[in-house]
């Protein structure tokens, strides 16, 4: 069993938000696979299988800043090892629609990973960052909390569908096949 966390704040007002790539990114995935969510205790979930790999897929409710708390929630109810769980999330440090995925590592000053790491106590989860850029003389809340405008969305869609294709890859073989097929697909960085 493997899990893919996706980053984000719940409520139709940040739907379409930068901060909310993660919950983007899954809702994708999810509709390609015809799969819904639906809440359990502070996140939302689904749950299916690819081929012969079960998954499930998490959505925290408890808004950006404290992720942590319903990751540990659903961790410590499922018992999945962190090795087995990717966590999608924004980053403002990469150009749009750039991808890069690490085995593990801080939190790249991103308070979502900051709260995970600080409730799991542990810095050894994959993640996928997904660039949403940062335009410098704005206030970074109300950047990242602002939808992707029309020209961002037709740069960054491709890259949406390469998210899906990796998500695909980690489910049925973890982390290595993400990064062997990230190898081939992307000219993005990881390690």
């Amino acid at each position: 069993m493997r899990a893919v966390i996706g980053l984000g704040n719940p409520g139709k007002q940040y739907a379409n938000t930068r901060h909310n790539i993660g919950f983007i990114i899954l809702d994708r995935f999810a509709s390609v696979y015809k799969f819904s969510f639906y809440r359990e205790n502070n996140y939302l979930k689904s749950e299916g299988s690819l081929g012969s790999s079960d998954f499930i897929l998490v959505k925290p409710t408890t808004f950006m800043n404290l992720s942590g708390l319903a990751v540990k929630d659903f961790l410590n109810k499922y018992k999945i090892p962190l090795e087995e769980v990717l966590v999608i999330t924004d980053d403002i440090y990469l150009e749009p629609g750039k991808i890069r995925i690490r085995q593990r590592g801080s939190n790249g000053g991103h308070n979502g990973l900051k709260s995970i790491i600080e409730h799991l106590g542990a810095i050894d989860f994959p993640r996928l960052r997904f660039g949403i850029g940062n335009p410098g003389n704005v206030i970074l809340s109300d950047y990242v909390l602002s939808p992707f405008t029309g020209d961002e969305l037709k740069i960054i869609e491709s890259s949406i569908e390469i998210a899906v294709h990796l998500i695909e890859n980690f489910v049925n073989g973890g982390y290595k096949a993400m990064l062997d097929n990230f190898s081939k697909i992307s000219s993005g960085k990881s390690d």
